[in-house]
């Protein structure tokens, strides 16, 4: 049996994603009876303050809120800290700031999934705050990448829908030609950088690979949490 950090995560960014996350945290711990699963702690706050006003200098900062909830769950016992929102890593430093504990960045998780496919242009599905903050850009620039981005016009939408629990063939069809539409542009590999994408897009909707920025933070998650 793999003995376990507790795990904090910083969520509500949405509520589905992450009890998506959560429930990917299980199934990785390989778990044969309860006790062997990690102890996970979950703030679900969908309160925090929107990430796409707050970057366009329309709204409050989340990163107060962020801060607070770090410092809830690591008073509770939290050593390993995730936040399954790629938007809300525009302010990480604030919750680093606020915690002893380990944060796992879901952006370097991405990142080195998306180098180690061996493409040298990748498309990025994400949200306006993801893309002005440039997480993955200046990350992607760094190794040498090229970038391609989502049209913000059409993956809001879809990501607005699907935050209102709309799944439906619709926005299913919607979010993997937007996928497609980045291939055709050139991009060898892509990244779902948004928690909301791959509820709705896989694989086997992708003619290149897929990371999904959720499933590298899981990966990353698990083996910090390892002891």
């Amino acid at each position: 049996m793999t003995g376990w950090r507790t795990i904090g995560v910083i969520g509500g960014m949405g509520p589905a994603a992450t009890a998506d996350f959560v429930q990917r945290i299980a199934v990785a711990a390989g778990a044969a009876r309860d006790s062997d699963h990690p102890r996970v702690l979950v703030d679900s706050n969908p309160h925090v303050p929107d990430r796409n006003a707050a970057r366009a200098g329309n709204g409050p900062s989340p990163g107060p809120v962020l801060a607070e909830m770090a410092r809830g769950l690591t008073g509770l016992g939290a050593q390993i800290l995730a936040m399954p929102c790629n938007a809300a890593h525009g302010w990480a430093g604030d919750i680093v700031a606020a915690s002893g504990a380990t944060f796992v960045d879901m952006i370097d998780a991405a990142v080195t999934e998306a180098v180690a496919t061996g493409a040298r242009t990748i498309g990025i599905i994400a949200i306006g705050a993801t893309l002005d903050a440039n997480l993955y850009q200046h990350r992607l620039d760094a190794a040498g990448m090229q970038v391609i981005a989502s049209d913000r016009g059409i993956v809001q939408p879809l990501v607005t829908a699907i935050k209102a629990g709309d799944t439906s063939s619709a926005i299913r069809t919607g979010m993997a030609a937007e996928a497609s539409r980045l291939v055709s542009a050139g991009a060898g590999a892509i990244i779902a950088a948004c928690t909301e994408v791959p509820l709705v897009l896989s694989q086997a909707d992708v003619a290149v690979p897929l990371v999904d920025a959720t499933s590298a933070l899981v990966r990353a998650v698990m083996q910090a949490a390892a002891l």
